[in-house]
Order: structure tokens, then C-alpha cells, then sequence
């Protein structure tokens, strides 16, 4: 994935930053996993193809996902991506949330056999 999600390179290295300065390191509880489970999979899913295969949005997959850090995952969440369908989700998601996804995501934790 060459473009990473049509951010530049400045535009990236900012989020990863920011990521790293604001990155919270708390534990998400097993009932809101599930919760959390259930949004990728639908919310996010919604765009990104209900197996994250890719739709409106790229594909969510480890293989695809792999040259970007979590913390760059977590920055895509947080601020969304300008100029594109991906909105900000930091109004909705706690940071712990959105670290919990993140991870999820880079390692295919909700992706079904």
C-alpha cells in the first residue's frame, strides 16, 4: 500500500507522532471488547467490506496493513482522513479504544477463519 491511504509523508509522520505522544497504555474491559469487536465489524466494515477485504475504504487486513505502525492505525481512527469518506472517530472511541482496534487490526484478531 503505497499511498497510505492518500496521507502524504509529513501528513504521516504528524499522526505517528501525535500517536505516540498521546497513546495511552490502559486496559479495554472484555464487555467492551465485544462492543469494539461488533463496531469493526460493522462500522468499519461498513466501508471496509464487512471480512475488511475493502470496499469504499482500503482493505483492514494485516497484509495490508503491514507497513504501517499501530500507532499510525490508531492516528488513521482517531483524526480520519481528509479529503476522504474516513471521518475522525476520537469523538466516539475512548484513546484505549482505539489503541484496543488498532492492534486488532495490524494482527487480524477479528478476522474469521
Amino acid at each position: 500500500m503505497k499511498r497510505c491511504l492518500g496521507l502524504s509523508l509529513a501528513s504521516l509522520v504528524l499522526l505517528v507522532t501525535s500517536a505516540a505522544l498521546g497513546a495511552t497504555e490502559q486496559p479495554v474491559r472484555s464487555d467492551t471488547q465485544a462492543e469494539l469487536e461488533n463496531f469493526v465489524i460493522q462500522d468499519c466494515g461498513s466501508c471496509h467490506g464487512l471480512s475488511l477485504k475493502g470496499g469504499l475504504g482500503p482493505p483492514l487486513r494485516p497484509e495490508n496493513l503491514k507497513n504501517l505502525p499501530e500507532g499510525a492505525i490508531a492516528a488513521i481512527i482517531r483524526e480520519g482522513v481528509p479529503g476522504t469518506a474516513m471521518p475522525p472517530w476520537k469523538p466516539l472511541l475512548a484513546p484505549a479504544d482505539i489503541q484496543w482496534i488498532s492492534h486488532q487490526l495490524k494482527t487480524g484478531a477479528l478476522i474469521s477463519p
